[in-house]
């Protein structure tokens, strides 16, 4: 549990700080309101009226929220809060598998709708509803816990400015693909006024400046440092996260073995950023913002930075727990969850589910070469698919996919296979980890690391035998299906593979 507060003391918690929160969102909604009113001409007015009005709505309804929040009346609980029918089906909803999924369709609506979405009655209406979901949602104890810690506040300020970027630079870009079929130079264009550094710039950041210290002083005044007990080497928090910006690259761990997860996937990020330069030849789009002349940049940059490094950041923020369990957002963090996991490798779902038969394994003592063989027979499926993947796809794509065979004639052979290459490699992390949360599939290949290593005192080593259990646990074997499990002393408690303990890898 986060803890265990009555309605009466969440409100005396929060009922201040949400009593300001409706304020001034009261407040940005009539400023939005006069703003609509008095910047459109007079042709303009009547369509805008029915906006109008609805920011008024709003302002009301924040300002109504905004007095029952300051009074902390426990009458007013229905009011300041969620329905819990609605928390639960929310919990109930999400996992991993669907926020990774959600986020990949939420880009292809935005992308597909993005000159409904990027309208600026459309956006403040999104906001709108971004504020009231929060405001809503403060008083459930078990999200005021996960948002409320010192460490996640300033998280949850960065998504609102996040989304707010990434709507503004959608916008531009549209506007800019607007102008450019009425044959009309891009905005940026136009607002090319030039400044001098002294005193124009200087003085902006001397005023930043000043302004974010202001900023600091008010934060370390109203929220503690997020400091934690003395490191002990016999009690360690569960959970034990990284820092907010390594939490992508934690959540990985789970789904990829450490030198895959920390160094292997990192190293191809720089890799790929160092190369775009050389890889893109497009011309267009330098210097202004557009989506119709770089749409292939475009998604490809937006699912890599929203989906697979924001979604999954904020997957292992927010949604992680102890033991790195999966909670929803209005769930107890309950130290006794367990998720009953058996995964499996694609080599034992071929030859042990579909064919009953047990893993080809080469008897102890077999010279490397025979158990190199073997190795390859038990993993010829994963080792099929993968080379299929990476050198069978882009040869295909190029004759069939138009888009792949403009590229390909565009930047060359050379460049399409690394652009592929990269591509490939960037959709194969959401397969891997749908696969895993769908089919509890660990491994495509697991191939021993002892086959890599040459032994320095004339022995082989010995790659049948698994590593020894831990203390406490004994090792039970299945025959049916050729698999070890470990269960503890006083009876089995769970089932435990792990690639280490076969000596395997990815």
């Amino acid at each position: 549990m986060h803890g265990d507060m009555h309605e009466a003391d969440i409100l005396t918690r929060v009922g201040g700080f949400l009593a300001c929160y409706y304020l001034l969102a009261a407040l940005a909604n009539s400023l939005a309101a006069r703003h609509w009113w008095v910047s459109a001409g007079d042709e303009q007015r009547a369509p805008r009226r029915a906006w109008r009005i609805l920011w008024w709505v709003a302002a009301a309804l924040f300002g109504a929220l905004s007095v029952a929040a300051w009074t902390a009346d426990p009458r007013w609980w229905r009011l300041l809060s969620l329905p819990a029918g609605l928390r639960d089906a929310s919990d109930r909803a999400l996992s991993p598998a669907v926020l990774l999924i959600g986020s990949a369709v939420g880009l292809a609506v935005f992308y597909a709708g993005r000159r409904f979405f990027t309208r600026p009655a459309v956006g403040w209406l999104g906001l709108n509803a971004a504020w009231l979901w929060l405001g809503l949602s403060l008083t459930d104890v078990d999200f005021l816990a996960i948002v409320a810690k010192p460490d996640n506040v300033p998280i949850v300020g960065l998504v609102f400015l996040l989304g707010y970027f990434t709507w503004l630079s959608a916008r531009r870009a549209v506007v800019n693909d607007a102008r450019r079929a009425r044959q009309l130079p891009p905005i940026e264009a136009e607002d090319n006024e030039q400044v001098l550094v002294w005193p124009d710039l200087v003085y902006i950041e001397l005023i930043c400046m000043v302004a974010l210290t202001a900023l600091l002083l008010v934060w370390s005044l109203l929220l503690p440092a997020p400091l934690e007990q003395p490191a002990s080497t016999v009690q360690t928090p569960n959970p034990s996260k990284a820092p907010w910006y390594f939490l992508g690259l934690q959540e990985l761990l789970v789904y990829f073995d450490p030198w895959m997860a920390g160094v292997v996937l990192p190293a191809l990020i720089i890799f790929g950023l160092m190369a775009i330069p050389y890889l893109d030849r497009n011309a267009q789009g330098n210097g202004y913002y557009t989506i119709d002349q770089r749409k292939f940049a475009y998604l490809t940059f937006q699912f890599g930075f929203l989906v697979l490094w924001i979604a999954v950041m904020m997957l292992g923020t927010f949604f992680r727990g102890p033991n790195w369990s999966f909670f929803g957002l209005y769930e107890p963090w309950d130290v006794h969850k367990v998720e009953a996991l058996h995964n499996v490798t694609l080599a034992e779902r071929f030859w042990t589910d579909l064919l009953g038969r047990p893993l080809p394994a080469a008897p102890a003592g077999s010279g490397g070469a025979r158990q190199l063989g073997l190795s390859l027979l038990r993993e010829w499926l994963g080792l099929m698919l993968l080379g299929g993947y990476f050198l069978g796809l882009p040869p295909l794509l190029a004759r069939t996919n138009r888009a792949a065979g403009r590229l390909l004639r565009d930047v060359g052979r050379g460049r399409y296979v690394i652009t592929m290459f990269l591509g490939l490699t960037m959709l194969l992390l959401p397969i891997k980890m749908l696969c895993r949360w769908l089919f509890n599939l660990n491994y495509f290949v697991a191939m021993p690391v002892q086959l890599l290593t040459v032994p320095h005192d004339g022995h082989r080593p010995d790659l049948l035998q698994p590593a020894p259990p831990a203390p406490g646990l004994r090792r039970v074997q299945r025959v049916a299906v050729g698999r070890d499990d470990l269960v503890g002393d006083g009876g089995p408690q769970s089932s435990l593979e792990t690639a280490a303990a076969h000596g395997r890898s990815h």
